[in-house]
């Protein structure tokens, strides 16, 4: 399975259905599988059980190169590049039509909904789904409700875990501020990458029923919502209590916030982490994500790592942070010389960041019609 897996995935082929087609159609698959054919779910369930295992080969695979010599100090080469996931685009919906189908989904009869709504149209959203504290509740029981049927279903131990209440945030004014933006965006910013942060280091499972998959995307709008209004009172809070080193509180104005009312923006029912990505000017979005890779001067993959954020402004620092750490964690002693990256990388913080604190100096291409600055160092 992991040879399957591996050749799978570097010829291009990254759907379990269509692997267990070339299982049956591509004599290089039959080879590798001794003309067995894994069923498609069990290819999917087998990836998703060993997705750390799998990442570890990587690791050694980066040891052995090292030890043929491949592994040489000299220029990183940083790029990204967008991957389609296993969604369609067509299933992104918004939290008003996913709490009617979760609503829909839980009322028995026509009876229930008239009693429900008496006078109303019928398509506004029910009382308590207008609050977070009414939404958080709501889908408290709505989970337990699920469970109680699954776990009557299913023999103990192999229902799916509960996934946690509440994502913790870590605002810290000095290090957001301390870069020199007030404004109340960059708090925001913050508190998004926090939570997908939190997200990737503790993924959701995504449940097979599409009953919990549509709780799972309304809860991720929720949550999407929640932790903008939390960044939004940090930052009236330091509004607030700051002071510069006069005794003076913050200049400027800020504008007022408005939340909404319920979660904004859109979430995939069947993949909640992918993103509708630009892939080009002209040439429309893919549902995926937006991979990054480190590579040397020998052509060695040294990193890889993948995110849903659709530009790669901000990835310059993470990236070099984890190839960075990627030697580290495979025995490798060689730093790189210089860190070279397109257009698309031109972000002067992580530029400095590189530069005066992980002492590599970066090359970035300069756009059209700009003149180049070389970075210090």
């Amino acid at each position: 399975m992991v040879a399957l897996i591996l050749y799978a995935f570097a010829t291009g082929v990254r759907s379990s259905r269509a692997i267990e087609r070339h299982c049956r159609q591509d004599v290089a698959y039959r080879v590798i599988t001794g003309n067995l054919v894994p069923d498609h779910a069990t290819i999917a369930r087998f990836i998703d059980r060993h997705e750390r295992a799998l990442a570890d080969l990587f690791r050694e695979a980066l040891r052995l190169c090292d030890k043929a010599g491949l592994v040489k100090p000299g220029v990183v080469s940083i790029d990204g590049t967008r991957i389609a996931g296993n969604a369609s685009p067509e299933v992104n919906h918004e939290f008003a039509q996913i709490a009617r189908e979760v609503i829909a989904q839980t009322r028995a009869t026509d009876a229930a909904e008239d009693e429900a709504f008496g006078e109303a149209r019928g398509d506004e959203l029910p009382e308590q789904l207008r609050s977070a504290e009414g939404r958080r509740e709501f889908f408290r029981r709505a989970r337990e409700q699920i469970g109680r049927e699954r776990h009557s279903r299913e023999p103990a131990g192999e229902g799916e875990a509960d996934a946690p209440d509440g994502v913790p945030l870590e605002l810290d004014a000095n290090a957001i501020v301390g870069r020199g933006r007030q404004r109340r965006d960059a708090w925001l910013r913050e508190g998004k990458r926090q939570l997908e942060q939190h997200r990737w280091e503790s993924p959701d499972p995504i449940p097979r029923s599409r009953a919990d998959r549509l709780l799972l995307a309304a809860e991720r709008l929720g949550s999407d919502l929640d932790v903008e209004r939390r960044a939004n009172e940090a930052y009236e809070h330091y509004r607030a209590t700051a002071r510069d080193r006069l005794g003076r509180r913050p200049g400027g104005r800020a504008e007022p916030y408005r939340p909404p009312d319920v979660p904004a923006g859109k979430v995939n029912t069947t993949d909640p982490d992918s993103r509708p990505i630009p892939i080009g000017f002209g040439f429309g979005f893919v549902q995926g994500y937006n991979a990054q890779a480190a590579v040397n001067e020998q052509q060695i993959v040294l990193a890889a790592e993948i995110t849903n954020v659709s530009t790669d402004f901000s990835q310059l620092d993470p990236m070099v942070t984890a190839t960075l750490d990627e030697l580290k964690r495979a025995g490798i002693e060689q730093r790189p010389e210089a860190v070279a990256a397109d257009v698309g990388y031109p972000n002067e913080r992580h530029m400095d960041e590189v530069v005066a604190n992980k002492h590599i100096p970066v090359l970035i291409a300069p756009d059209k019609g700009t003149r180049a600055t070389p970075s210090a160092g």
